[in-house]
């Protein structure tokens, strides 16, 4: 079985529609796949749907954007949580909410050095999706300053950059109980990317065990090779669901579809143990 379970629609920041995703997946051969959207379910029935007609197994789940005490953002993912638990829900609008006056202001700093401005930046942003750093890059692309998403981030859009503006965001600790609660399983996205700035200190790993995380998205191209010999030494110490993943934004990104994989296994343990929603397998 060919399973990926982390991959991104328009509804927040790939490039393809929820069903149009389920369809590339199929097309790369995959059995499951994973709608993980930052902060928003709406996805969800439209890529179940097709998902059901093309006959590939789909897990519904999103992404939460987090920061730890050390001011470092932990990106969470969540499968299977009752998409109708209404404290989750309150954290995701509030979470949509500070990525709008984020965004803002981020566009207000680029703005002073390059031709961009808030209605080109709105261009790139499907209707009922929230502004994010990633439209911000595409309308950087459209305005000639950078060639793709890739070399945006790395330069005017990496957290090392000047235009950077952090945004608060829920503790780890306090996100892995909400999804708990709203019957989710949570898994720790790509806790080692260097690549991406700042990776958290090996206390925060604790903290969010100790408040009953899941599971270690390890097998991903942005964890170092050095992080994955540590994160697959934790998994074993507390018995974790391990998951591998491309974290795919359609053409937003080089990720694509299957390039890391979850066992059998592991989605067999994420299923048993959620029990807000069903998965379609």
């Amino acid at each position: 079985m060919r399973i990926d379970l982390h991959a991104h629609s328009n509804v927040s920041d790939g490039t393809e529609t929820p069903g149009d995703l389920i369809r590339a997946a199929q097309a790369a051969g995959l059995d499951v796949v994973a709608l993980t959207d930052h902060d928003q379910t709406t996805g969800w029935d439209e890529a179940r749907q097709v998902a059901a007609e093309c006959g590939i197994g789909f897990v519904p789940g999103i992404e939460i954007t987090c920061q730890d005490t050390t001011g470092i953002s932990v990106h969470l993912l969540c499968y299977l949580q009752d998409p109708e638990y209404q404290p989750l829900l309150d954290e995701l609008a509030e979470s949509r909410g500070s990525r709008v006056v984020r965004a803002r202001r981020i566009v207000d700093l680029l703005a002073e050095d390059f031709p961009i401005n808030w209605d080109l930046v709105n261009e790139h942003c499907q209707p009922g999706a929230t502004v994010g750093r990633p439209h911000i890059a595409d309308a950087l692309v459209s305005a000639g300053v950078v060639e793709d998403r890739n070399e945006a981030f790395a330069h005017v859009l990496s957290t090392r950059s000047k235009y950077y503006v952090s945004h608060p965001s829920i503790d780890p600790r306090d996100a892995v109980r909400l999804v708990r609660e709203a019957g989710g399983v949570s898994v720790f996205a790509h806790p080692m990317a260097s690549s991406r700035g700042r990776v958290v200190p090996e206390s925060t790993f604790h903290d969010m065990i100790d408040a009953g995380l899941h599971g270690l998205e390890i097998d991903h191209r942005d964890n170092s090779a050095e992080g994955k010999v540590f994160l697959r030494a934790l998994a074993a110490e507390h018995d974790l669901i391990v998951t591998g993943a491309s974290d795919y934004h359609g053409t937003g990104k080089l990720n694509r579809l299957g390039e890391n994989l979850t066992e059998p296994e592991m989605l067999e343990r994420i299923v048993a143990t959620a029990t807000g929603s069903p998965a379609l397998l």
